[in-house]
C-alpha cells in the first residue's frame, strides 16, 4: 500500500516538473492579432414619443351575420354574433360533407370564459359531384 501512494506522489512531482520545464523553454508566439480591441461609440437613439391610443372604448359594441350558400361549390354556411363589453355571443352552422347541418352556438365573458354547445341537425340532400370531360392534350 505504502508503495502505491509512493509511486502516485512521485507520478504528480514528475508531472508538474514536466510542465514547469516546459513553461521555462516555451518561447513568445507571434500573435495575428495587435491585441487592442477597436472600441467605436453606440449611436443614440432618438426619443420616440409614446403614442397614446385616444380612441379606447371601455365598452366595445358590435354584430354582424353573413351567409353563403353557393350552388356550384356546394358551399352552405353561416355566422352571426354580437359584443356588448366583455360578452361575446353568437353561433355558426355549415352543411358537413355528409349532408349533416352542424350549428355551433357559443358564448364568452370573464366569469365562464369560452363555452360551447354543438349541435347536428337532420341530414340534407347532398349535391353529387358533377364529372368534369377530361381535357384533350395539345401536341
Amino acid at each position: 500500500m505504502a508503495f502505491k501512494f509512493v509511486w502516485g506522489v512521485e507520478q504528480c512531482i514528475a508531472a508538474v516538473l514536466t510542465g514547469v520545464v516546459a513553461v521555462a523553454f516555451a518561447g513568445l508566439v507571434p500573435a495575428p492579432f495587435p491585441g487592442v480591441a477597436r472600441v467605436f461609440p453606440a449611436p443614440v437613439a432618438a426619443q420616440v414619443p409614446v403614442a397614446v391610443n385616444t380612441n379606447y372604448d371601455p365598452h366595445p359594441q358590435y354584430t354582424f351575420a353573413y351567409n353563403v350558400n353557393d350552388a356550384l361549390t356546394g358551399d352552405s354556411k353561416s355566422q352571426q354574433e354580437s359584443r356588448d363589453g366583455d360578452v361575446v355571443q353568437g353561433s355558426y352552422s355549415l352543411v358537413e360533407p355528409d349532408g349533416n347541418i352542424r350549428t355551433v352556438l357559443y358564448y364568452a365573458d370573464p366569469i365562464n370564459g369560452f363555452n360551447a354547445v354543438v349541435q347536428r341537425g337532420p341530414l340534407v340532400h347532398a349535391k353529387g359531384v358533377v364529372p368534369v370531360a377530361p381535357a384533350l392534350r395539345a401536341f
